[in-house]
């Protein structure tokens, strides 16, 4: 029992001393401003570092003796450049699926591209998929390849990004 206080000190001790140390210097609370608040942090590189050390991907909460119940793949009449992605014409109450695992990173409202759900697949390309009408995902949901992100009506606007920089994903979909 002493020995567990005494750990429980120290650390309280060395807690105090970094918030102090983080009040005091501008340096320090600037360095971990822009780490926490502006950099964005990579499921995609985190997953690669696990899988490097661990040999498998993250695992989530996966239950083995479920089935999926939504697998579809991408099906649409008419592909045609939009914005900076494309906008693909699909049926009326469309049920929009995942292309490729990965994480919800963003869920709302786009400028442009109406409610948006924005997936970082395992490959670091993040995907936007824009017009939804009902959103079925939550943010920071893992979400397996073909699984039902939402619903469209008409025209489903998806783009395609890495590192910031639009991909051409044109002969993808």
């Amino acid at each position: 029992m002493l020995k567990w206080l005494f750990k429980v000190g120290i650390v309280t001790i060395i807690t105090l001393v970094l918030l102090i140390c983080i009040k005091k210097s501008s340096h320090i609370k600037n360095f971990i401003y822009d780490e926490v608040y502006t950099k964005n942090i990579s499921f995609a590189s985190i997953n690669n570092l696990y899988k490097k050390y661990f040999g498998s991907n993250i695992l989530f909460d996966v239950k083995e003796d479920t089935a999926l119940v939504f697998n579809e793949k991408l099906e649409y009449s008419e592909k045609v450049k939009d914005k900076d992605g494309l906008k693909l014409t699909v049926g009326k109450d469309y049920l929009v699926p995942n292309l490729e695992s990965g994480l919800v990173i963003f869920t709302g409202v786009k400028d442009g591209y109406g409610n948006v759900v924005i997936v970082e697949q395992i490959d670091g390309v993040d995907v936007w998929y824009g017009n939804l009408s009902n959103i079925n995902v939550k943010l920071y949901d893992y979400l397996e390849k073909g699984a039902l992100i939402g619903n469209c009506d008409d025209n489903l606007y998806l783009v395609h990004k890495k590192d910031g920089e639009v991909l051409d994903y044109e002969n993808k979909v």
